[in-house]
């Protein structure tokens, strides 16, 4: 069951998620995963502005999230600066780069995020050594996923959206001594709430 701090109660069917005025990148990123993790559980979410959100550095396709648009209309979570779940920003301006929206993540949403160069390429280092086992993974035999691995990230992410216990999971699964294959299947599947496109490397 999806808890959020300060929210009381979540619809149970349709979820709309607004990303409120001034909301930046990071933001605009945890709405995005909300979204995933509320499709996840079975509700329809949608995701829209509320009010004036800025341009990203680039484009937010960029940042893993579909483009979205302002809406006159009343959320049921809002996220930003303001709102049911609030986001601060890192100080700074950071482009588009290969581990931004993992180094985004890796932090709580409700926790300060301290962003620099180094920060981003050590989040980068982390999401290339994913992508290659994954592709590594993916010359091996099928196997069904590990829902135990999988149960575990579901409730860290359904416990106010704990993105980065759930990152974690994927960590433990790559060093686990399970089959190649369910390896693979288990980070896939997981990645569909992250949208860290951990298949990038497949074939490559």
């Amino acid at each position: 069951m999806l808890r959020l701090h300060g929210v009381s109660e979540l619809p149970a069917r349709t979820l709309r998620i607004g990303v409120g005025a001034g909301a930046g990148p990071r933001a605009v990123v945890v709405a995005d995963v909300l979204r995933r993790v509320a499709g996840r559980s079975g509700r329809r979410a949608t995701l829209f502005a509320t009010g004036d959100v800025p341009a990203p550095p680039g484009r937010w396709d960029d940042y893993g999230v579909a483009p979205f648009s302002r809406l006159d209309a009343v959320a049921d979570v809002t996220v930003g600066p303001t709102g049911d779940l609030r986001v601060t920003e890192p100080s700074g301006v950071f482009p588009p780069s290969p581990g931004l929206r993992l180094a985004l993540l890796e932090t709580h949403y409700a926790a300060p995020l301290d962003l620099d160069d180094a920060v981003l390429a050590a989040s980068a280092d982390r999401l290339a050594r994913w992508r290659a086992l994954v592709a590594d993974w993916a010359t091996a035999p099928g196997r069904p996923l590990d829902r135990a691995s999988v149960a575990t990230a579901e409730r860290a992410l359904a416990a106010d959206l704990d993105v980065p216990s759930a990152l974690r999971v994927l960590d433990t699964v790559a060093a686990s001594d399970l089959p190649p294959g369910a390896r693979l299947e288990t980070c896939v599947h997981l990645d569909l709430l992250f949208g860290l496109d951990l298949v990038a490397a497949i074939g490559t």
